[in-house]
Formats: structure tokens, C-alpha cells, sequence
């Protein structure tokens, strides 16, 4: 018969007891149990033995078991439409469609048992562990993370922000791990919470660069920064570089549920799209994640900053470049060129330095001295200079010059040291030359 660890214990000092080595009152105080329970397991051990000492409820079924045909039809709808779904996920779909509703520890063992599932056994800890941060949006974690989240073999990025305070999320699915797609998401975060106080991110070249600052930069007394980390520092967001993944294992661990749940959510619905993937995302899939993960935090202050009045949030996550205004007030970019019209209280001057921005709709603004100028495109007609007709050119050279110099030249006369300079002498002064 099998009997657990304490059983085998209670059997041990039984039998102490019965061969006259100790008392009821020892036994009870080895086994941490009251002497009048004592009394009740050594009547049990006389009247059956060993038996008496195991559990009566072994081997019966259960009052509060649930009836064979609930089990089996929650296997069978986890056979025709939930392979691959953990246990929690698909305790949440059966109870979703009204099949049942069933705790997930149970349809965890309904589906061991039926072969459908399987231990996964969990790595050790490698890393120290790091106290969260205590109010929400004082540090967001930010990454891409790369799967092939539609089943077809491409593969799509979703940028993942979760607070580290209380593991709230916000995902938008992206073609790559862009500036853009950074840019966007951050932006979705401004819009949903407000501006937090850090992000911490991976050290793409995406969030942070490497090179060393230009002339301008170092007489300016500024850090080279990208795109990204221009928009970050004019929100007044710090950015911190995680030099592993386990660094910014909050975030690492959500793409772990996202990789889970969301495919087996873009597959139920059958979305094959980048487009579709958002509107699933915005539609409630992320604020049902956030219901069911989130947690609140340690201080009830939100560290979040609202958007400085006046402020454009499409003016700040943009694409810079400066360029330099020609003398007829142009300027090229991106092998395009704009004519400068105005307004003439601001009008650069010729070989200043103007800044182009390029917006994330798409849209063109020029400024100079923080100040927007109005420009128009010169055609592309105009930017081209004509080219000359084959067997002619723009410019046709002069006509060689074949005259012979006259023999009262200058060029004919000897030189002479005394002679008065930017004066010519007389023709009679001059001797005459003969011909070889």
C-alpha cells in the first residue's frame, strides 16, 4: 500500500508505542498533534494495522469532482481547436464559448493525463533580482520583439512598452523595429498615460548611437543622439541602455505572453495583417492583458508628466536634417529642391542654415530660428538644366587665331631694362626688322 511521508512517520512511532519503547504522550509530541488526536491514529493502528494510518479519502472519488462528460468535452473542443494553448489560456477560451468553467489546475491535469500537455521545466536564475520601480511611469521598458506572429513563415515585429511598476503593457505591431515604429509607439503610450520619466531600451541603433559628435555638435556642447533620442530628450525622457536582455527581463518575459496568447488569438480570428494585428490590439486585447497581469503599485503617485501645453507631438517625433540656403534662396533635400517664400520678417539669409523636418504623415516643414517658413517645390523641369542637342554645344568656342604679330610688335622688340614702363615707343625709334 502506499502511504505518503507522514503516514510512513505515524507508522514508525506506532510501532515505538506498541512494543513498549515510548508513551502516547511522546508519540504525539514528535508528530506535532494533540494527545487526544493521538489517542484517535493509535485506536485506528490497533483495530487495522498499517491501513488504519492512510488517509480514508485515498483511492475514493471526490465530492467536488466534476462529471466525466465535462471532461471529456473540454478535451474535445481542446483537440479541435486549442492545440498548442496552455492550460490558463484555455481554461479562459472554454469558459469564453460557454463550454465550461473549469479551473485551470484541473484541465492542467485532465490534459496530462490524456497525453495533451506536458512539464515544462523552468531555467534556475542567473541574475540578481531588482526591486520594481514604486510609482507607475517612472521607468518603461521598451523593446521589439521578431516572430512570426501570423503563421506564415514572415516575420513582424511588435513593440512591446511595460511599466516596470506595474507591468502594464501597450504593443503595436510593426513591420521591423524601426525608428518610426518607435517612434509611433511611444507616442501611443504619451497619448493613453502621459510622458513617463525613463525608458529603458536595448542598444540598437534605434534608440542610441555610437558615433562620434560633428564639428557643430561639439562646438554646441551637444551629445549625438538619433532621431529617436532627439524626441526623448526634447520631452525631457531619459534614456537608459540595458547591456543584456535578463536587464530588462520585465519586458523580455511580455513578449512571452504576446508570442502565446496573441498568435493563438490572431489565428481564432483569422487576421493575417499588420493592420488587422493593431486594430485586434486597440480593439481590447491589450486591456484584457493589462486586467489580468497588471498589478498596482507601491506608491499611488502616477510619475507621469502631462504634454507641455502648446506643445505638438507631431512637431517632436520627426526626421531632422540642416541644410544650407542658396543665394537664390533654395535648398535641396532628399535630391529635391524647395524655393523659400517667406515670411519676410524671418527669411534666412543666403548661407544660412535652415532645419527640414519630415514628419511621420509624411509632411515637409522648414525652419529657422524655431520659427516655420513657407516654401514652395521648384518643378522638376526647372532643377535640370537642358542638355545641348548632339553635335553642339551651349557654349561654341572662339575661332583660332591665325594673324601673324606685326613686325613694329611688342612682342618683336628686344628687351631693354632702361626702357620707361606702360609706354610704347614711336614707330620711328624702333629699328627695322628684316626678314631671315
Amino acid at each position: 500500500m502506499a502511504m505518503s511521508r507522514r503516514e510512513r512517520a505515524r507508522l514508525v512511532e506506532m510501532e515505538l508505542v506498541a512494543g513498549g519503547v515510548q508513551r502516547l504522550v511522546e508519540a504525539a509530541k514528535r508528530l506535532g498533534v494533540s494527545y487526544r488526536q493521538m489517542k484517535r491514529i493509535w485506536g485506528r493502528y490497533k483495530e487495522t494495522g498499517a491501513v488504519g494510518l492512510v488517509h480514508r479519502s485515498r483511492g475514493r472519488r471526490s465530492n467536488r469532482a466534476r462529471e466525466e462528460a465535462v471532461r471529456e468535452a473540454c478535451l474535445s473542443v481542446y483537440r479541435e481547436r486549442l492545440v498548442g494553448f496552455g492550460p490558463t489560456l484555455a481554461a479562459e477560451k472554454l469558459s469564453e464559448w460557454g463550454v465550461a468553467e473549469v479551473d485551470h489546475e484541473t484541465l492542467r491535469r485532465w490534459m496530462t493525463g490524456a497525453g495533451l500537455w506536458s512539464r515544462v521545466r523552468r531555467r534556475g536564475e542567473h541574475r540578481s533580482w531588482r526591486e520594481r520601480k514604486r510609482r507607475f511611469g517612472e521607468l518603461v521598458q521598451m523593446d521589439g520583439s521578431h516572430h512570426d506572429w501570423f503563421g506564415t513563415g514572415s516575420h513582424a515585429c511588435l513593440m512591446n512598452l511595460v511599466d516596470d511598476a506595474t507591468t502594464t503593457t501597450l504593443g503595436r505591431m510593426e513591420a521591423e523595429e524601426t525608428t518610426e515604429g518607435a517612434m509611433r509607439s511611444l507616442w501611443a503610450w504619451i497619448m493613453a498615460y502621459g510622458v513617463p520619466v525613463a525608458l529603458y531600451c536595448d542598444r540598437k541603433t534605434v534608440y542610441v548611437t555610437d558615433r562620434e559628435a560633428t564639428a557643430e555638435e561639439q562646438l554646441a556642447g551637444e551629445v549625438p543622439m538619433t532621431a529617436f533620442g532627439r524626441a526623448c530628450h526634447r520631452l525631457g525622457i531619459e534614456i537608459i541602455q540595458a547591456h543584456s536582455p535578463q536587464a530588462k527581463g520585465r519586458v523580455e518575459r511580455s513578449h512571452g505572453v504576446y508570442q502565446d496568447r496573441l498568435v493563438k488569438e490572431l489565428r481564432l480570428q483569422g487576421v493575417e495583417t499588420i493592420a488587422g494585428a493593431n486594430e485586434l490590439l486597440e480593439g481590447g486585447f491589450v486591456a484584457r492583458l493589462n486586467e489580468k497581469f497588471a498589478q498596482p503599485p507601491a506608491s499611488d503617485e502616477d510619475a507621469h508628466r502631462p504634454v507641455p501645453p502648446g506643445l505638438d507631438l507631431a512637431s517632436v517625433f520627426v526626421f531632422e536634417d540642416i541644410r544650407r540656403v542658396a543665394n537664390d534662396w533654395t535648398i535641396r533635400h532628399e535630391n529635391r529642391y524647395f524655393q523659400i517664400t517667406g515670411p519676410k520678417q524671418v527669411m534666412p539669409r543666403p548661407k544660412a542654415r535652415v532645419t527640414v523636418q519630415r514628419r511621420l504623415d509624411g509632411s515637409l516643414h522648414i525652419l529657422y530660428r524655431e520659427r516655420e517658413l513657407t516654401f514652395r517645390e521648384v518643378p522638376l523641369a526647372a532643377q535640370v538644366k537642358p542638355r545641348a542637342q548632339a553635335g553642339t554645344t551651349a557654349h561654341p568656342p572662339r575661332p583660332a587665331c591665325s594673324s601673324i604679330p606685326a613686325a613694329t610688335h611688342p612682342w618683336r622688340r628686344p628687351f631693354s631694362r632702361n626702357a620707361p614702363r606702360g609706354r610704347a615707343r614711336t614707330p620711328a625709334a624702333t629699328p627695322a626688322v628684316t626678314s631671315p
